[in-house]
């Protein structure tokens, strides 16, 4: 039987969005791991790993093996009975950037062949995964650099899985919707710093940007109610024992107003909650 302290990272995704790298996170931080492990020997590859010395298990779960993946929720279900602290990431991206990614490394799709299609695969391999995202940890790689998304599979690692974790997560709707978004606000009515020369460079986390968005009145009520919202509802993510939500807040690009929310929201709950702040725009550093 596994012992308590024994910890298996499940990691799961889209092809092409991102698991080798993180993969490689993961042995960097002394996990040992397996890729593309059937599913219905997970519990019994965790225990024998346990008896054999290995705390620290990152275990590649993918639609390789996706005649098993129906069974996933009872393998995991079997883990939680040998006491496993079992943690789920799991990577996405857009279809548009998984197609420009397998056309860039002229790789094929692992599901596409003579019937499919890459995006009739893509949308094939998001149902066979749907099984894997009760509880996971989401990270949206659409637009994250590969550095990004090591930063990102880091934080996921540092994190207390027995608490509720918030994610504020500032982005610009001119890129897109982040896929791992439980709630998605608009900030976009907001007063815009970009139209003034000065502040245009600067982002949500220098001072002088800061300070303009204290002065707006808009801003300030915007906060307050969204504060508000949060403080009902986030009570009831408890009730439901999910581990991750995600709050992202959008600008036009990503650069101002998104990012001065999204710290703002999270030094507000960080005195009481579990946070992380993602900034998915790159010119905005974390």
């Amino acid at each position: 039987m596994a012992h308590k302290g024994q910890q298996v990272i499940l990691l799961s995704g889209l092809s092409g969005a991102g698991k080798s790298v993180a993969l490689r996170v993961l042995e960097d931080l002394g996990y040992f791991c397996i890729d593309n492990l059937p599913s219905p020997i997970l519990p019994q590859t965790a225990a024998l790993l346990d008896e054999d010395g290995y705390p620290k298990v990152a275990i590649a779960v993918d639609s390789r093996s996706a005649h098993n993946l129906a069974g996933f929720p009872d393998y995991l279900a079997a883990m939680l009975e040998l006491k496993i602290d079992v943690r789920l990431l799991f990577l996405e991206a857009s279809d548009e950037v998984l197609i420009k990614r397998f056309s860039e490394t002229r790789r094929s799709h692992p599901l596409a062949g003579e019937r499919l299609t890459i995006t009739e695969a893509i949308a094939l391999e998001r149902e066979i995964l749907e099984y894997f995202l009760v509880n996971a940890y989401r990270i949206d790689t659409s637009s994250l650099t590969a550095n990004q998304l090591r930063a990102s599979v880091r934080d996921f690692v540092g994190l207390d899985k027995s608490r509720l974790t918030l994610i504020f997560e500032s982005f610009g709707f001119k890129h897109g919707i982040p896929l791992d978004a439980d709630f998605v606000f608009d900030a976009r009515c907001l007063p815009n710093p970009h139209y003034d020369p000065a502040l245009r460079p600067l982002t949500g986390k220098d001072e002088p940007v800061i300070e303009f968005l204290k002065r707006q009145e808009s801003v300030g009520r915007y906060l307050t109610h969204l504060i508000g919202f949060l403080e009902h509802w986030i009570p009831e993510f408890d009730r439901d024992h999910r581990n991750y939500v995600t709050v992202a807040i959008g600008c036009t690009g990503g650069q101002h107003r998104s990012v001065f929310l999204a710290e703002q929201l999270a030094r507000h709950f960080g005195n009481q909650r579990q946070v992380l702040v993602r900034h998915r725009e790159p010119h905005v550093k974390t």
